[in-house]
């Protein structure tokens, strides 16, 4: 029996823009709808669909059980997809399948759902025959996605304060990061860092600390190892729950999440934004990169940063996520991307910060002025911090951090 091809149409705001079909042997292949190509005024996808004019880039090569990277990066890693994937029935390893299942709730303003009432056919049927049934059949999936490998959960916040995991998955406008089993208090960490963050002028979005005991509907199987959860209001979600389409930096450059830490550098994020989003959002990304530095944050690789569109068109940077002070884990931690050719904090100095500057082609001045105003903020605010709920072995590796410094000592 010839096998069936299975369809996944893709929505941008609502609207078709293509449809990713899968293939016998697993092959997945992407195709924009002739109405997207044509219009002049169409909503952005993504950058990594922009050519060196401009222009849309159309052929896109097909891919063999991964989805291409923009796609791919749309699902969460590690336990959180494994968790998914055995909710759902649907082999974690095959892509498409599982954005079949979680394509309802994606980050930004995508939405992906089968396009009829298909069963996959394959070479594999009693594999074929559960990817099917966890899309049909499980009422109670968890249908949504939020990439990254801590587990999180798109939670709706409740009249009375506390905050609920929907049983569909679908249409929460926070997110609730739950305790890791591996690292102590690491949402007490990101709580206090955000925070910090915020009071030096960078945009963050409005965050909270929440007693896992409050949250309604926590999975019962999940390994936590803390008391606490951290709840962060979805920037790509309004409050009458339109969405807002958003692309992290691993979507922007065509790299699979396995390769977050390797395939890019800041330079080239700088570049980026220099070019399509300007100096507002420069100056936003050197403080962050400033901050990052002196909290000893190892973890902002491509997927911690990101690219929001809040008219469908024009990129600017979005605000900023996952901010933990790593150092206070791991003590040998180093930059999770390079910057001038280095991944040592202790090597991210002003006179880097200018050279910086000349190769990623900034103004000069405003690189300057940026890192100086933020170090000097970072000292006022550090030194105000004791009313901010922070572990003191947390609070220790940060200034021991700080200590071996020039970007803090030379200041």
């Amino acid at each position: 029996m010839t096998p069936e091809v299975a369809v996944l149409e893709v929505r941008l705001h609502g609207r078709r823009i293509g449809a990713i079909t899968n293939l016998p042997g697993d092959r997945n292949h992407f195709t924009f709808d002739e109405a997207y190509v044509t219009d002049a005024d169409r909503p952005v996808l993504s950058l990594s669909f922009r050519d060196t004019f401009g222009g849309l880039i159309t052929e896109v090569p097909p891919t063999q059980t991964r989805l291409p990277p923009f796609f791919a990066n749309l699902l969460p890693e590690g336990a959180l997809r494994d968790y998914l994937a055995a909710r759902a029935g649907v082999d974690r390893a095959r892509d498409f399948f599982l954005l079949a299942v979680l394509g309802k709730d994606l980050p930004g303003a995508l939405e992906v759902e089968p396009a009829g009432d298909w069963i996959r056919l394959g070479e594999d049927p009693e594999v074929a025959d559960s990817a099917a049934e966890g899309y049909r059949g499980s009422a109670d999936a968890l249908r949504f996605s939020l990439a990254g490998l801590q587990l999180k959960f798109s939670a709706i916040q409740e009249a009375r304060g506390g905050l609920t995991i929907p049983t569909q998955g679908v249409g929460g406008n926070w997110i609730v990061k739950l305790p890791s089993p591996a690292f102590a208090a690491v949402p007490e960490n990101e709580f206090a860092m955000l925070t910090l963050a915020g009071r030096i002028g960078i945009e963050v979005p409005a965050i909270a600390l929440v007693r896992v005991a409050d949250v309604g509907n926590l999975p019962p199987m999940l390994n936590l190892a803390g008391e606490s959860a951290l709840s962060i209001r979805r920037f790509d979600r309004l409050a009458d729950g339109t969405r807002v389409h958003i692309e992290d930096f691993a979507q922007v450059f065509g790299v699979y999440p396995e390769r977050k830490y390797e395939r890019a550098s800041y330079l080239n994020i700088a570049r980026v934004l220099w070019t399509v989003a300007g100096e507002e959002a420069i100056a936003e990304f050197l403080r962050r990169l400033v901050f990052n530095t002196l909290i000893g944050n190892g973890d902002m690789h491509l997927k911690n940063w990101s690219i929001i569109y809040p008219d469908w068109r024009t990129p600017r940077l979005a605000p900023a996520y996952d901010f933990v002070s790593t150092v206070a884990y791991l003590p040998n931690e180093r930059l999770a991307l390079g910057f001038g050719g280095s991944r040592d904090f202790a090597e991210m100095t002003y006179e880097r910060f200018e050279r910086f500057a000349v190769k990623a082609g900034l103004p000069a001045v405003l690189t300057r002025r940026t890192v100086r105003e933020t170090v000097d903020r970072f000292r006022q605010v550090w030194r105000g911090s004791g009313d901010v709920p922070m572990d003191e072995a947390v609070r220790e590796a940060i200034e021991r951090h700080l200590g071996r410094m020039l970007l803090w000592t030379e200041a």
